[in-house]
């Protein structure tokens, strides 16, 4: 491991990378960012309108570039979006230049937090439990392979997390 002061949070959408993400960035004095937030401020548009005119290939390209520069910077707490880990460039990346948390979330959760939200684009579907299973199976081996330390989020508290992740970073950097 190499020592960083970036923390890369990855996991399926729900997780609460937007939520831990803040804690920790406050908590250790540095800036936060949420990748999907960014692309975001730099096209002007959501998300689902990058899907709908560009599909989830375009949007992907765009994840893919506004990745490897914020993993360019120093001092980061960065809020991936779920399916980031895809590319395996953007795993590369990740790896190469930072302490990952997986943020682990039962489907169930993840259906309680993100019921009401449309600006998830991989939901709008007939049946959202259905399609996060499926993203799940998918992604899970690859969250699980590019994790440097792993929490559930769904049965611990933000504060809970943020604390554990806290302490396995700390750890890992005192090895460094």
């Amino acid at each position: 491991m190499r020592q960083t002061q970036n923390i890369y949070l990855i996991g399926p959408m729900g997780a609460g990378k937007t939520t831990i993400g803040r804690l920790l960035a406050k908590a250790l004095n540095v800036r936060f960012v949420d990748s999907d937030r960014e692309i975001e401020q730099r096209t002007g548009v959501c998300i689902p309108m990058i899907f709908e005119y560009e599909g989830e290939e375009g949007f992907r390209r765009r994840e893919a570039e506004v990745l490897a520069e914020l993993c360019c910077e120093e001092g980061v707490v960065l809020a991936t979006g779920g399916g980031s880990i895809l590319l395996p460039r953007n795993r590369e990346i990740l790896r190469e230049r930072g302490f990952i948390v997986y943020l682990k979330c039962s489907v169930e959760k993840q259906l309680e937090r993100t019921h009401k939200d449309s600006n998830r684009p991989l939901l709008q579907t007939e049946n959202p439990r259905q399609r996060l299973q499926e993203l799940l199976r998918i992604r899970e081996p690859l969250y699980r392979a590019l994790a440097d330390f792993i929490v559930d989020t769904g049965t611990h508290s933000s504060r809970s997390a943020v604390r554990q992740i806290l302490k396995a970073y700390n750890r890992a950097n005192a090895k460094s």
